[in-house]
């Protein structure tokens, strides 16, 4: 369980699309503050070692471990912390701060939004490679956050009321 981490980049209510195709897999990425969540990073961080052992390897490419270091990735908003990607190909259940259930329209959880996040690591040893992934099972909106990239905008505020009169038809 991640407690109160940000959510970034979160296809929640439908599946994630990458270079224009579907990737047929709802995901998240979470981000862990390295001194907020220094615990959860440790276990974390454990879970791999762990992972690499029983994979029969002593590392891996970054690129195909779920845990990384968010200085090294060049975004401001990973400064200082490490993020974790989680993917499922089922739809994650998606909750309110009171449990109960979020639709896309609410517009929430959000990327930038805090939430608590549910994972499980998992090593992947197949003709595709060995890997260690994080899947998805749930997000709990915890409160709000500064919203990264293009803020929503209320619509609905733009426009004046008409009075009946003033229509010309």
């Amino acid at each position: 369980m991640l407690k109160n981490t940000r959510l970034s980049f979160p296809s929640l209510f439908t599946t994630e699309k990458f270079g224009g195709e579907d990737t047929g897999k709802y995901a998240a990425t979470f981000i862990l503050d390295k001194t907020e969540h220094a615990k959860e990073i440790e276990t974390l961080q454990k879970h791999v070692q762990e992972s690499l052992v029983e994979l029969k390897v002593k590392t891996l490419p970054a690129a195909k471990i779920c845990l990384k270091d968010g200085d090294e990735s060049g975004r401001p908003e990973y400064e200082n912390a490490y993020v974790i990607k989680a993917t499922t190909k089922r739809r994650p259940t998606v909750i309110d701060r009171d449990k109960s259930p979020l639709v896309e329209e609410d517009g929430r959880p959000y990327s930038g939004c805090y939430v608590n996040a549910m994972i499980e690591l998992w090593r992947q040893d197949n003709q595709y490679g060995k890997r260690i992934n994080a899947n998805l099972l749930g997000v709990q909106f915890v409160r709000d956050g500064e919203s990264f990239g293009a803020a929503h905008t209320d619509v609905a505020n733009a426009f004046e009321a008409v009075e009946e009169e003033d229509c010309p038809f």
